[in-house]
C-alpha cells in the first residue's frame, strides 16, 4: 500500500533532526526545471508564483544561488505547512519512521516524487504552474507517468491524501483494477459535503500519523481513524472514496 500527499509552500532547512537517506530519484529532471526557472526574469517568476513582491523577491534571489546538493533536509521535515505540522514527523517512533519510509510518497512539481528521507532544498513551484520545460508546455506534460512509475512497481492499493492538483499526476496512469482510494475530510453545510482547505490539511497530516503509528496495511484500516473531530461516514463513502465528516 502506498500513501500519496501533496507538498507545502512553506519550507525550512533542518539538517539536525534527522539525516537524509538519499537524493531524489529524478534529480536530473529537477536540474532541467531549475535551469528553466533561472531563465525567467523577475516579473516572469513573480507571475508564475502568483505572489507578492514580499514573497517573490527572496524566492527569486534564492533561485539564483540554489544548490541541489548542499544543505539537504529530509523531505518530511523540509515541508512545514499545516499538513506537516499536524503530522508532526519529528515525534514519530522508530517503527512509524520505518513505515513512512516504505509507504509514504510526497508529490512535487520541482522534484517529481519524493521518499520521506530524500534530501531536498527549499523551492517554490506548484505542479499546476505554467512552466515550459524541455519542450513540454507544463509540468504535467513534462513529468508524464514518471511519478506513477516511481510510486509503485505493481498494482498495489494507493491511498490518496493529496489535493486534486497532485492527484492528476498519478490517477491517469493507474493499472487496470488498481485500487485508488481518496480520503475526503468534509463538513456538512446545509446538508451538503464541503471540504474546508485548512481543516482538510490538518486532518490529512493526522491521518498519516495514525496510519504510521498503527502500521496500517489495508484500506479498511483507514476507517478506524479515531479522531474526536472526525467520524467516518459509511453512507457518504464509496469504494473509491472514504468520507470523514467534521464533528464540531
Amino acid at each position: 500500500m502506498k500513501i500519496i500527499i501533496a507538498p507545502a509552500k512553506k519550507m525550512v532547512v533542518d539538517t539536525d533532526t534527522f539525516g537524509y537517506d538519499a537524493t531524489p530519484q529524478y534529480l536530473p529532471q529537477t536540474q532541467q526545471i531549475l535551469a528553466e526557472l533561472r531563465r525567467l526574469t523577475y516579473p516572469q517568476a513573480k507571475a508564475l508564483w502568483h505572489c507578492s513582491d514580499k514573497l517573490a523577491q527572496p524566492n527569486y534571489d534564492w533561485l539564483q544561488q540554489l544548490d541541489l546538493t548542499r544543505q539537504l533536509t529530509p523531505a518530511l521535515l523540509a515541508f512545514s505547512g499545516i499538513q506537516y505540522q499536524y503530522m508532526a514527523p519529528d515525534l514519530f517512533t522508530a517503527p512509524a519512521l520505518d513505515y513512512v519510509r516504505a509507504n509514504l510518497r510526497i508529490l512535487s512539481g520541482f522534484y517529481g516524487i519524493l521518499r520521506p528521507f530524500d534530501g531536498i532544498v527549499p523551492y517554490r513551484l506548484e505542479m499546476q504552474a505554467k512552466l515550459q520545460v524541455a519542450g513540454a508546455p507544463n509540468l504535467y506534460a513534462f513529468w508524464q507517468d514518471r511519478l506513477y512509475q516511481a510510486l509503485t512497481p505493481d498494482a498495489e492499493p494507493i491511498v490518496n491524501l493529496a489535493s486534486q492538483e497532485y492527484t492528476k499526476t498519478i490517477q491517469p496512469y493507474l493499472r487496470p483494477q488498481q485500487p485508488f482510494v481518496t480520503v475526503v475530510f468534509a463538513s456538512l453545510v446545509a446538508g451538503k459535503l464541503k471540504v474546508k482547505a485548512t481543516l482538510a490539511k490538518m486532518a490529512r497530516g493526522e491521518m498519516v500519523r495514525f496510519l504510521a503509528e498503527h502500521q496500517a496495511t489495508t484500506i479498511a484500516a483507514i476507517k478506524n481513524f479515531d479522531h474526536p473531530d472526525w467520524a467516518f461516514s459509511p453512507e457518504q463513502s464509496t469504494t473509491n472514496e472514504l468520507v470523514f465528516i467534521y464533528q464540531k
